[in-house]
């Protein structure tokens, strides 16, 4: 058996040993990644791969598919989802099983002796969905929480044309969740992307106006429209960052930011975390590509943040 010790940036030491058969046996923390909201588990697959081959990280995705999130309309009969004081239990206990099912299979995947830890990679909604299940569950076999893109905060309150999409989902996770933390026993990492800067619809724009976009204008226009010109003036703003300040406005209270393309930079830091800001990253693994729109989990991507999880 060859078996090759690689060095962490840290100084710490991961392991990835191989066969004559060409089987791999890996050595050190698993890892689990939940899926963002309207996303399947085969949305991931390429990410789990890469992990698991390139850089000996067994990995599990929650088991999730498009049609799952449907599930979630059992929230608009809870008169808390109409008073926006809506809390993620019952309505995500579904996502929960799933959550808790994938973090025993990645258990189960440790090789290395006393290994009982995992990582979770939560990606846009399931950053914060991670949170949660850490205040359900525990923390005690968690350590390291990465957030890819995720909302954290709730959006503003009393902003002309902002509504809150979670329906107070993240006022609760704001204020129940254990706050984010950086200690040897548990980390809390969250990344940022920073793809297209937001504008407003109009200059000195209305905000009654703007609020007659759609919450998800920012995925409607072409693609082609996208530009990456930092701090154009309004008229040469293109629609496309017009639109997609809309989507930011409805996150954080504010269109005229830098974003991933659907969650604003500002909204994907906590406070007390190592918070990270990628440029030229998108939003989702759905519509991206490797060389002209890489998402979070792109190889090039992935490489600037996968050393968190390897020690």
């Amino acid at each position: 058996m060859d078996v090759g010790v690689w060095m962490s940036p840290q100084g710490g030491k991961w392991w990835k040993a191989s066969n004559s058969n060409n089987d791999n046996i890996y050595k050190g923390r698993p890892a689990v990644i939940l899926p963002g909201l309207g996303n399947n588990s085969g949305d991931y697959d390429k990410l789990k791969q890469t992990l698991n081959d390139k850089y000996g990280v067994r990995t599990v995705v929650a088991k999730v598919s498009r049609l799952d999130w449907l599930r979630n309309a059992a929230g608009l009969v809870d008169p808390n989802y109409w008073r926006g004081t809506l809390r993620p239990r019952p309505v995500l206990d579904w996502y929960f099983g799933r959550v808790q099912h994938a973090v025993q299979e990645a258990k189960d995947l440790a090789q290395a002796p006393g290994a009982t830890n995992v990582s979770l990679i939560g990606h846009s909604a399931g950053g914060w969905l991670a949170r949660v299940y850490m205040r359900e569950f525990g923390l005690s076999h968690i350590s390291l929480l990465l957030t890819l893109g995720t909302p954290h905060l709730p959006p503003p309150k009393g902003v002309p044309g902002v509504i809150d999409q979670t329906r107070g989902l993240l006022d609760y996770v704001e204020k129940y969740c254990p706050k984010a933390v950086y200690t040897p026993q548990l980390k809390y990492v969250c990344i940022a992307g920073r793809y297209i800067e937001g504008a407003r619809l109009f200059d000195n724009s209305n905000p009654n106006i703007e609020a007659l976009v759609p919450a998800n204008a920012s995925q409607l226009a072409p693609d082609a429209a996208i530009t990456n010109t930092a701090t154009a003036s309004p008229p040469n703003t293109t629609l496309r960052a017009r639109f997609v300040g809309q989507g930011y406005k409805q996150v954080c209270g504010q269109a005229d930011v830098w974003g991933d393309g659907v969650v604003p930079e500002v909204s994907a830091h906590l406070e007390g975390a190592l918070n990270i800001c990628l440029d030229g990253v998108y939003h989702s693994p759905v519509g991206s590509d490797d060389a002209t729109r890489p998402w979070y989990g792109s190889p090039d991507v992935l490489e600037q943040w996968v050393q968190h999880l390897l020690n």
